[in-house]
């Protein structure tokens, strides 16, 4: 194809190849490549990839196997750059080069081809960094994990070419659909141009008039904003970890469209700060339900977050992995931020303690299985007592609560009884087994309490030493000092759960169930922030607190309203 026809075609119709290497060092005159990935890309979808080791001929500095995790060994019978070039430049011909931060890449490629006697590898160019500098001028950094996470697109495994290549690739999707849409960009030849454009700020243009007043003097703290029409009528709420930072991403110039669309129909602004990002979570979640904002859509649905649950509804309940949480009779313990940590938890239950494995409709056939023969499992199918089966329950509790003595001793004592009769694979497993549970990896579930079950005092961390609390309690979700509530209902839940007194209402609600996946959501992510309380360590309220500020020294900080928020939603 012409040159002129390769830039004049429809993006949707050119393919992208996305590139990322891995490195002995930085410098592509003294280090080579130990990894490569392709991940080629045509009209917003990954169409194929191409990934291997390559063999430096060379020690990989102790760094980079730290920092990448590839190490001389993994390399030792990978392929040289020599033999894998054809299919390289076999992969790459007639496709765009793109990668973050391509100078890099690019140089590295270069170099290896150079040193297979290719000189003349100039394909079209396009660094999806250069592009986010313009796209999103009001992130303080453009490094790939930060792009990734301002586009909520989570890498399962940073630092690797073929997870970072994916990656790439989704952002690269995700500007384009970005730049279509709001910039009216349809050929390759205007995708390459934009990334040399001037770096996009905010468009004093764009600004209606009417807000100039409010926008003169945006915290940089965060809370919850509204916007309001003429009609005094709130038509958009949102929440935002830097309520300057958020707002005025409105009126940049590659605002969506629908941003554009809340601006121009805007007469007022109005901001709500809060002590943490998570009140303003869930106050936003509240308030859209109240005041049903014409721009807002209904709270969006937390997936690929994992609970470990035991399925109480049976007579024998067994654990195993879901992503839904409810309030249906069952146990859920977590949550985990990936169903690898949750894999983790059952592989310990399943292989440390004997409740059944099997699937209720093999468990319905009353045949005893190979788990029993191997002391996997109490045979609750055909053992008809159930005492063998809650003790091995409730030791499982113990466990999920934090309890590891008992079942180290049991695990340490398997170990040793396999050793003695020669059975060394399994006493090699069993080893595996103690290290995992001394890993300490239970700490990647967020409550040692059933969720749908725990009485916790949650305290949550702020800047400027300011602090939210939430309660849960027996599957309720209260926040302390809501700006909306008028039950005073934290204080009360306290007062109940520690009174004995029961004078609230404790079915939870559909309510209860979206606020503690608001809360726990937030809380997987920012776990540094987070110090979690369980009631029953305490007799009443003053130990409590007497506990709380005991393992602190700053007193929390309380953020002042900028106006009532029950007068704006009458």
């Amino acid at each position: 194809m012409h040159q002129n026809q390769i830039l004049t075609q429809k993006v949707e119709d050119t393919i992208f190849t996305v590139v990322d290497v891995e490195t002995t060092g930085l410098n592509p005159s003294y280090n080579n490549i130990i990894e490569i990935a392709l991940v080629k890309v045509l009209n917003n979808e990954i169409i194929d990839v191409y990934s291997t080791l390559v063999n430096p001929a060379r020690d990989i500095p102790y760094f980079i196997t730290q920092f990448t995790g590839i190490s001389n060994d993994d390399v030792y019978n990978a392929p040289f750059f020599e033999d894998i070039v054809d299919e390289i430049t076999s992969f790459v011909e007639g496709t765009v080069f793109t990668a973050h931060n391509l100078s890099f890449d690019l140089s590295f490629v270069r170099k290896e081809f150079r040193l297979c006697g290719i000189d003349n590898f100039k394909p079209y160019q396009l660094c999806t960094l250069k592009m986010a500098r313009r796209l999103y001028p009001e992130l303080k950094s453009k490094a790939l994990g930060k792009v990734a996470n301002h586009l909520r697109i989570i890498n399962p495994e940073a630092h690797r070419a073929e997870s970072d290549a994916k990656v790439t690739a989704r952002i690269l999707i995700r500007m384009i659909n970005e730049l279509k849409s709001n910039n009216g960009i349809k050929t390759l030849e205007e995708l390459i141009n934009f990334q040399f454009n001037p770096q996009s700020s905010l468009r004093k243009k764009v600004l209606n008039e009417k807000l100039d007043n409010d926008l003169q003097f945006l915290p940089d703290a965060p809370g919850v904003y509204y916007f309001l029409n003429s009609k005094e009528q709130i038509i958009y709420i949102g929440k935002a970890k830097s309520l300057r930072e958020r707002i005025k991403s409105y009126f940049s110039s590659t605002a969506p469209s629908k941003s554009k669309k809340i601006v121009k129909q805007a007469s007022k602004l109005k901001t709500e700060i809060t002590n943490t990002e998570l009140t303003a979570l869930l106050l936003e979640a509240e308030l859209i339900k109240i005041v049903d904002p014409k721009h807002n859509v209904q709270l969006k649905k937390y997936h690929n977050k994992y609970f470990l649950r035991i399925n109480k509804t049976h007579p024998f309940p067994n654990a195993e992995i879901t992503n839904h949480f409810d309030f249906d009779g069952n146990d859920y313990f977590g949550l985990f931020i990936n169903r690898v940590k949750a894999a983790q938890i059952k592989e310990i239950i399943d292989k440390a303690f004997m409740l059944r494995e099997c699937k209720d409709k093999e468990f319905n056939k009353g045949r005893e299985c190979f788990l029993s023969e191997i002391e996997r499992c109490t045979a609750p199918c055909v053992n008809s007592n159930s005492t063998l089966y809650e003790d091995e329950l409730n030791k499982v509790y113990d466990f999920m609560c934090g309890k590891d003595k008992f079942l180290l001793e049991r695990l340490l004592q398997k170990m040793k009884s396999y050793s003695e009769t020669q059975k060394y694979e399994k006493a090699a497993e069993m080893r595996e087994l103690i290290n995992l549970v001394l890993s300490q990896i239970q700490k990647s579930s967020l409550l040692s309490e059933p969720i749908n079950s725990a009485n916790a005092l949650i305290e949550i961390s702020g800047a400027f030493n300011s602090k939210d609390f939430c309660l849960l309690l027996k599957g309720k979700a209260f926040i302390k000092k809501n700006p909306i509530s008028t039950t005073g209902g934290f204080e009360n839940a306290l007062d109940d759960y520690f009174n004995e007194t029961r004078q609230l209402d404790f079915m939870p609600t559909e309510e209860d169930l979206e606020k503690i996946k608001i809360i726990l959501n937030w809380i997987i992510k920012n776990r540094h922030q987070v110090r979690v309380f369980y009631l029953k360590n305490y007799t009443n309220r003053e130990d409590l607190y007497l506990a709380m500020n005991s393992t602190v020294n700053n007193t929390p900080v309380e953020i002042q309203s900028t106006f009532n928020i029950k007068d704006l939603i009458k």
